[in-house]
């Protein structure tokens, strides 16, 4: 059975296998030890964060601060995607952060008398993409063209995963799909269509499944996902009471409007600057590397978006930040507070913020 999610059904399609009942949930002390002792992230899932209520407040904040600047993003992209995809394209987001940004896309290609089919896979990072769900997509809507969907770009390790992945998928398949990736930040500047490429605060990143339709992160286990399986994920159900997913939708898609004069004038500075794909996040991480002696790069994850994930879901050292009065990092203040982690400024980087993993032994 395939994932229901909390969104609307017409929203978005998840190409997922349903492995609700399995228990996949480990502390993150327990996850830390395996993922640095070998096992793979992608086997296991994390104890879902049950946010504070100072934390829920913050993420209110964020949602007022930041959803005018999410919605030109969205609507920079979307215009971007016509001009140079056309109007027959499927959006493909990639689970879970991609997942809001492809309805959003969905719902503002609406407002331009554009409908799209909208389906959400897995990628998992040393594994590739889910090549069962690309098949059915690619058989679904063979004339039309398939456009990849993040929230953000981190160092880029996703960016290259899909390249590779999608190249292996072409070589043996015979087709010839696109690994070009839309996302609303882009600060790794590995990215083709991007709304921005300062790294700022997407609301929908300070919070797990009750932002993303109740959703969890997906999975590839062996004993779950058999050879001819989407990936899996569970569906939170007991966190519906919680749920923002909708919320969330609808209140950047309330921007639309509003944005209209914004999102045409930032699309004009997007189009006239150089979009050459950089990887100028990659080199920050080798500096960062450098500085303090990490060997594995996988331990640093830069962003906001990133950060965020790291203070919320694995054992972080410590975080860095570029400027220490930024009030977009508030959430990030406040995890670190709550979980005893040491924040300090680091100015040599492209990101606002970047979590850095506590090595085990």
């Amino acid at each position: 059975m395939q994932v229901i999610s909390s969104y609307e059904p017409q929203d978005v399609t998840f190409l997922l296998k349903d492995i609700t009942d399995a228990k996949l949930e480990q502390s993150n002390e327990a996850r830390e030890r395996a993922i640095q002792a070998g096992v793979h992230y992608s086997e296991m899932l994390p104890i879902e964060y049950e946010p504070s209520k100072d934390y829920w407040q913050l993420y209110k904040q964020s949602l007022t601060q930041y959803k005018r600047e999410v919605a030109i993003a969205t609507g920079v992209v979307g215009e971007l995607l016509l001009a140079e995809k056309g109007e027959d394209i499927v959006l493909v987001s990639l689970v879970r952060a991609g997942t809001p940004v492809g309805i959003l896309l969905k719902r503002y290609l609406q407002t331009k008398g554009v409908d799209v089919p909208h389906y959400s896979i897995s990628i998992i990072r040393g594994r590739g993409i889910d090549t069962n769900a690309l098949s059915y997509i690619t058989k679904q809507h063979p004339e039309r063209t398939i456009v990849f969907v993040d929230g953000w770009t981190g160092k880029g390790a996703i960016t290259e995963q899909l390249i590779t992945a999608v190249d292996a998928f072409n070589e043996l398949n015979g087709t010839h799909i696109s690994a070009d990736l839309a996302v609303l930040a882009d600060p790794a500047e590995c990215a083709t269509y991007f709304g921005t490429r300062k790294d700022f605060l997407i609301p929908s990143s300070c919070l797990n499944s009750v932002v993303s339709g109740l959703v969890s992160r997906s999975v590839l286990n062996d004993k779950l996902i058999g050879p001819h399986d989407f990936h899996g994920a569970k569906v939170y159900h007991e966190l519906a009471s919680k749920d923002v997913s909708r919320a969330y939708i609808a209140t950047i898609v309330g921007e639309f409007a509003e944005a209209k004069d914004a999102i045409t004038k930032q699309l004009a500075v997007i189009q006239a600057s150089d979009r050459t794909v950089t990887w100028a996040g990659m080199r920050d991480i080798i500096t960062i590397q450098e500085h303090y002696g990490i060997v594995d790069h996988n331990l640093v994850k830069p962003g906001v978006g990133e950060t965020t994930r790291v203070l919320l879901r694995r054992m972080p050292w410590k975080i860095l930040v570029k400027d220490m009065n930024d009030p977009s990092l508030t959430h990030i203040f406040q995890l670190a507070k709550e979980r005893g982690v040491t924040v300090e400024p680091y100015q040599a980087m492209n990101y606002a913020c970047c979590g850095l993993i506590r090595p085990i032994g």
